[in-house]
């Protein structure tokens, strides 16, 4: 398993409280319980104690279970500001997201600029041209 940008998984971060002492069977039950999600489905699925000083990240590649850690010594995690969206008590989070989290980059403070998708939506480049973006 290699834990880098364009792993295709899905990444699920909890946004309750939990009790991070828990390792692989106690945070496998809370991605059941609070994501409403397979722990083994190849996810990683984020969790952040709640003075936001130690992520734990639970992921199952072909063999067992992954978690990997990190604690601040100084500084917090920013948690996102959107609601919840990967069931009772989490929210879904793109990549670069997870790594600003990581990184420190609070992202409340961050404009993203328009780019390119090729997830397209019937929108045109500009209202002069007649081809689609594809």
């Amino acid at each position: 398993m290699i834990f880098g940008y364009g792993s295709g998984a899905s990444i699920f971060l909890c946004t309750r409280v939990v009790d991070l002492r828990k390792s692989f069977d106690g945070l496998s039950g809370a991605v059941r319980q609070y994501l409403g999600q397979d722990p083994v489905s190849g996810a990683y699925f984020v969790f952040v104690n709640r003075r936001c000083n130690l992520m734990k990240i639970l992921v199952w590649d072909r063999h067992g279970f992954w978690v990997l850690a990190k604690r601040l010594e100084a500084g917090r995690f920013r948690m996102p500001q959107r609601g919840d969206t990967a069931g009772t008590g989490g929210q879904i989070l793109p990549w670069e997201e997870l790594l600003c989290m990581i990184e420190g980059i609070d992202l409340s403070k961050v404009r993203r600029q328009k780019r390119f998708s090729s997830d397209f939506s019937g929108k045109f480049l500009t209202k002069a041209e007649a081809a689609p973006i594809l």
